[in-house]
């Protein structure tokens, strides 16, 4: 079983799709999980719901979501075309959206807890040392969270790599331009082409696991 040329230009297109998806996810996501660990305000648990809401919807319902908010006739599709040029239907941009959105909820739920679990009076104490906000965030609240952050991010990325029906929604499947290795793995499968299927399979499945592995190793508790 080998990797065709097409096969390796679909590998790389869906590892600079995960990477984007999971770098926007991680820097919104630990952006709110620090809100949400330090603060209380009026609707935080209805917006918490709906922050969390990507992990139980159907992929295919957000993809239809994204398509209502970024399609050609969306409420904000028009908008980003005509000031940015940015069109994400049918673009792999539109399948980092996707992707992103799917993974967000993993990094927010990981980096919450990460940043609940820090000492207060630590943070208390840099504050009377005389640190401002932001340096009690960059020197003591990040550092010590940051095993679960690296966590969350790397079960983002395992997401974003395996991520399906969002994707297929708003980018769809065409080769070498938004076809990710799910969707390949699906190509082949129905093509009947069992030994390119099992090849795909074989590869996502050791970066998941890879991935899958170094989380737990992040995840473990500190000796």
């Amino acid at each position: 079983m080998t990797l065709t040329a097409a096969d390796w230009q679909t590998l790389l297109l869906t590892l600079k799709v995960s990477s984007l998806a999971t770098l926007y996810a991680l820097l919104l996501g630990v952006a709110l999980a620090w809100v949400f660990a330090r603060f209380r305000f009026v609707g935080r648990d209805v917006l918490d719901a709906v922050l969390t809401l990507p992990m139980v919807l159907p992929p295919t319902v957000l993809g239809y979501y994204l398509l209502v908010l970024f399609g050609r006739r969306g409420a904000l599709g028009p908008w980003l075309e005509e000031h940015f040029g940015i069109q994400l239907v049918f673009t792999w941009k539109g399948a980092v959206v996707a992707a992103a959105v799917v993974a967000f909820p993993l990094v927010f739920k990981s980096a919450r807890a990460a940043f609940e679990d820090v000492a207060k009076n630590m943070e208390r104490t840099a504050r009377t040392l005389g640190s401002r906000e932001i340096g009690v965030f960059f020197r003591v609240s990040l550092p010590l969270a940051t095993r679960g952050i690296v966590a969350g991010m790397l079960l983002a990325f395992a997401r974003a790599i395996g991520e399906f029906g969002a994707t297929l929604m708003i980018a769809g499947n065409l080769p070498g331009r938004t076809q990710t290795l799910s969707m390949a793995v699906y190509d082949a499968a129905m093509a009947g082409d069992d030994v390119r299927a099992n090849t795909l399979v074989l590869l996502i499945s050791v970066v998941c696991v890879t991935i899958l592995a170094l989380s737990g190793y992040f995840l473990a508790p500190k000796r």
